[in-house]
């Protein structure tokens, strides 16, 4: 029936377009648009339109922000002298979640992936290299993903960082809470074993 109704064809492929989102998914969410009052519907095209138009870069440190400065970067509770560095705005969130880190954040937005043409100059490393200049930073927390590409994006970063006395730490990766051992592979448990901490 969509085949014939322009409108919904676009917006179904519009929902294919948003990562996660297969056909039968972009499906029901368009016509759960169209099931909607008029008035929700609006609102919901506001909200994007607003959210694209208002949400930029943190000028400090790249985080998504509607103002010029975050309120992470923005809070004097916060301690700058430690920067964790993470790769995506979505990896704050899983952060602060924790209510644990009262550091602040550099988002890269993005790893070195040579295979996919990403290189140092695409990441946002000269703004972190400024944040790093006026000495107040002592310790850097390397948080990309444990993937080849987070790794050397990890080490790339270590490479810049230490020659400037920065103390630069990775995060420790290991064996979930709640996981059984015998199912661990070789990697993991090599990495928790690297990573323990005293009791």
């Amino acid at each position: 029936m969509s085949n014939n109704i322009v409108p919904l064809t676009e917006l179904i492929s519009q929902f294919e377009r948003l990562p996660g989102i297969g056909k039968k998914t972009a499906q029901r969410l368009a016509y759960s648009i169209l099931e909607q009052p008029p008035e929700r519907a609006e609102k919901f095209a506001e909200a994007l339109i607003n959210a694209r138009k208002k949400i930029h870069f943190c000028k400090k440190c790249q985080s998504l922000t509607d103002l010029e400065i975050c309120s992470i970067c923005d809070d004097p509770k916060r301690d700058s002298s430690v920067i964790c560095v993470v790769a995506e705005p979505r990896d704050v969130l899983a952060f602060e979640r924790t209510r644990e880190y009262t550091g602040t954040y550099h988002v890269l937005h993005g790893v070195i992936s040579p295979l996919d043409g990403v290189g140092p100059d695409q990441l946002r490393l000269k703004e972190l290299m400024a944040r790093l200049s006026d000495g107040q930073v002592t310790e850097i927390i390397m948080a990309t993903n444990p993937t080849v590409e987070g790794e050397a994006t990890a080490s790339y970063i270590s490479r810049l960082v230490k020659p400037m006395g920065i103390k630069v730490t990775r995060l420790a990766y290991g064996i979930p809470v709640g996981a059984d051992l015998e199912y661990a592979d070789e990697f993991t448990l090599a990495r928790a074993l690297e990573g323990r901490n005293e009791i």
